[in-house]
């Protein structure tokens, strides 16, 4: 720790001493943790309104001059930055999985991402308080929500500067036609990528999943924490239907809503897992006067990047994938009641049995399959936030690992809730 002058904060003598031997020690401290957790930790110092790094979301830690005290109160300081830094990190983070940019998907889901701009915008003016710089660290996100959506980094500089166009100022909050201009703005300046056109697609990725499916080590593929009945102490299902969904299109979260009752519904029943049930549920989805068929041609997702093929038995071999959802004739390894969720996800989004809407009907079968044990979740974002790929043998396993994840959490806050329940 160095040795803080006795002088005022006014004194040149200060000044000198806080960007001389103060500032060398904080970037001493920056190194160390970051050789200790990762580059991430950098931005521990970048501090609110003129500190050491103009406008940033960090109160604990101001600058040399002000924050390097006796040590204790000087490494106190640089704890609660570090974790104050990580915390804001984790909820950005929660923002980009809540709101994906596929630029496959960018004419459907346009209205999504101009959305979450928005509010990425507010979040940010919100945490700084609109102080002295605030709109570097409103870039800073802006091309980070970008760039975890396959932009380049580059490109996401450039179509970020080009949104804001100098109109965000030091000590001023944006108005909401403002906001709202520079959102839309961002949206409309994203263009999909170079995709390949469905008819240039020659590989059938249904064979593919199934060979994938035959290799996955499905009994190891869980830690089995999903096995009794665990009520959330929140719904997640629908709390994300209604924030996710409804963004999209009010019309199209009242569908799903309805096919989640009538899901809910048939595993309470025991109903055995099949493409009649998943018709059944696709209706309400859909909001279609029948039930929808199983498709009758090859079909197509990705912007054409994956294929999946159809033949006279296509039907047949989807519901016999469907039944193991089950857990039958698996022979001495049972499967994990998350890793049999997973699987049924994935047969859904590969077989492909619709013609529309089929992402919604996979995750309808992972609810259904959980929910036919009594398992219920309060966090669903990385379930339906995250594409799959066909060929890849690792995707089952990450699917399977995401489910434990938001079970695991579920339990714990099923069991805090339940002791702070008065008696």
């Amino acid at each position: 720790m160095p040795r803080r002058p006795e002088v005022s904060a006014a004194d040149p003598a200060m000044s000198d001493w806080s960007h001389g031997e103060g500032k060398r020690w904080a970037d001493a401290m920056s190194y160390a943790l970051v050789e200790r957790y990762g580059r991430w930790a950098l931005g521990w110092r970048w501090a609110l309104d003129e500190g050491d790094f103009d406008g940033g979301p960090v109160g604990s830690w101001c600058c040399p001059r002000d924050s390097i005290t006796t040590p204790e109160e000087t490494l106190a300081r640089v704890v609660a930055a570090l974790c104050e830094w990580r915390g804001w990190l984790e909820s950005l983070g929660g923002w980009f999985v809540a709101y994906p940019l596929d630029p496959a998907l960018l004419a459907d889901q346009r209205i999504l991402w101009e959305h979450a701009a928005r509010n990425l915008i507010l979040q940010v003016a919100d945490r700084t308080g609109c102080g002295s710089g605030w709109y570097g660290h409103c870039r800073q996100v802006l091309t980070w929500f970008l760039h975890a959506g396959h932009v380049t980094a580059d490109d996401a500089r450039d179509l970020v500067d080009q949104a804001i166009g100098g109109r965000f100022h030091s000590w001023t909050s944006p108005d909401t036609v403002l906001v709202d201009d520079i959102a839309e703005r961002l949206a409309l300046s994203l263009q999909p990528n170079d995709t390949p056109e469905p008819s240039e697609a020659t590989s059938d990725h249904l064979q593919s999943w199934l060979a994938v499916r035959q290799s996955v080590p499905w009994p190891a593929a869980s830690d089995g924490n999903g096995e009794g009945p665990v009520t959330p102490s929140h719904d997640g299902a629908v709390e994300d239907i209604r924030a996710f969904d409804a963004a999209v299109d009010p019309a199209r979260a009242e569908g799903l809503l309805a096919a989640l009752e009538v899901v809910r519904a048939d595993a309470s029943r025991g109903a055995s897992l099949n493409f009649g049930l998943l018709q059944s549920w696709q209706q309400h989805v859909l909001a279609a006067p029948q039930p929808p068929p199983f498709r009758s041609a090859v079909a197509f997702a990705k912007g054409g990047r994956e294929r999946y093929g159809l033949n006279s038995d296509t039907r047949t071999r989807f519901d016999a994938c469907l039944s193991e959802s089950a857990n039958e004739g698996e022979g001495e390894l049972p499967v994990a009641l998350t890793a049999r969720a997973a699987r049924a996800y994935l047969d859904v989004c590969f077989f492909h049995p619709f013609d529309d809407g089929n992402a919604r009907a996979a995750f309808l079968t992972l609810v259904y399959v959980l929910a036919r044990e009594g398992v219920a979740l309060d966090d669903v974002q990385l379930l339906r936030r995250v594409s799959f790929q066909a060929e890849d043998p690792q995707d089952p396993l990450v699917l399977a690992r995401y489910v434990d994840l938001h079970l695991s959490q579920t339990r714990r806050n099923a069991t805090a809730s339940a002791g702070h329940t008065p008696s």
